[in-house]
């Protein structure tokens, strides 16, 4: 795939992750190869570490930084060697940037988990937002913000082979595991979850498993994945996440959750973009259909993750996790 076409594919995934469409365009034209594309993300993400240095309040610093966190992640997104280091930058800008601009903010970590729990001290309810293939908590701070708006405390985390994480660890298939040790980290009473791409998967499974998530939610989730049919940068991306080929395919084996929907007793919402193309990705209507509290938006113009209708879907989800966790209209 050339850049342009790279860059295209990429392009509301970008965007939806909130980075600066016209700063997108001007820095993807000038690349001469999918190469260059991890170099030139950290470089733009470098740039706003420079402008928080120079920056004329608190409030701008940790706002530049917060860009730069997003420009840091996406840099992951293509091939690259540097990929860790990017990684790192970016989970290294968001904790600058929380510190800043939420002194009540608070990382929290443990055994295959980190991330930043937002929000008041004494919340109706706590959402985990759970990551996929190769995104990470930086990819998601407006579904956050939407989140926190509502009243909500929001835990953004990487788990095994995600984000920060991705250096040291690889994909595991029981994550309910992972979200019942960041639940007890929590102590928090009520749980939500919502996952986005794979961390569909991941909440939805989670949920089926663990009895202290109270509502759930997926986002262009698989509900089974076919190793045959997946395409090879899919593949690709796997293999690096789980630890080695053999690895990624024995992981999409367990990536069905056809058994387990009707376990999932809290109420779930699963949305999913009509034009979500991603080859061996069984859309999540049965997921829906099959929970025993389910229900499905699909929104027709909608691609994978979204991001290029996010009005008619993330207002959605952030009242279905609000109404199931406080009880009351948002």
């Amino acid at each position: 795939m050339n850049p342009t076409e790279f860059a295209a594919a990429q392009w509301t995934r970008a965007t939806g992750a909130g980075v600066d469409p016209h700063e997108y365009q001007r820095i993807t034209d000038g690349l001469t190869s999918v190469a260059d594309w991890g170099p030139a993300f950290l470089r733009t993400g470098q740039s706003y570490l420079q402008r928080a240095e120079g920056a004329g309040s608190v409030r701008s610093a940790g706002e530049y930084l917060l860009v730069a966190a997003r420009w840091f992640h996406l840099a992951t997104l293509a091939p690259y060697a540097e990929a860790q280091r990017a990684a790192a930058a970016a989970d290294h800008a968001l904790s600058r940037a929380l510190t800043l601009l939420e002194p009540g903010a608070r990382r929290v970590s443990g055994e295959g988990f980190t991330g930043w729990l937002r929000g008041p001290a004494n919340p109706p309810g706590t959402v985990v937002v759970v990551p996929g293939l190769d995104s990470a908590k930086e990819e998601f701070l407006d579904l956050v913000s939407a989140l926190l708006a509502r009243g909500l405390a929001v835990f953004a985390m990487d788990g095994p082979g995600q984000g920060v994480l991705a250096a040291t660890t690889t994909f595991v298939p029981d994550y309910e595991r992972v979200v019942g040790r960041a639940i007890d980290a929590l102590g928090a009473a009520r749980i939500g979850l919502v996952g986005l791409s794979l961390g569909g998967y991941f909440a939805a499974r989670a949920a089926a498993f663990e009895p202290r998530v109270a509502a759930v939610a997926t986002v262009s989730g698989p509900s089974r994945l076919d190793w045959e049919e997946l395409p090879q940068p899919v593949r690709e991306i796997m293999a690096r996440r789980a630890g080695g080929t053999d690895a990624a395919h024995e992981f999409v084996q367990h990536v069905d959750l056809a058994a387990l929907a009707p376990r999932i007793a809290a109420p779930l919402l699963v949305v999913d973009g009509g034009r979500d193309v991603i080859p061996g990705v069984a859309n999540g209507e049965s997921l829906a259909r099959l929970a025993p509290h389910g229900s499905y938006l699909s929104v027709p113009h909608g691609d994978h993750l979204l991001g290029n209708a996010r009005p008619d879907w993330l207002p959605h989800l952030s009242d279905h996790l609000t109404h199931t966790l406080m009880g009351a209209p948002a």
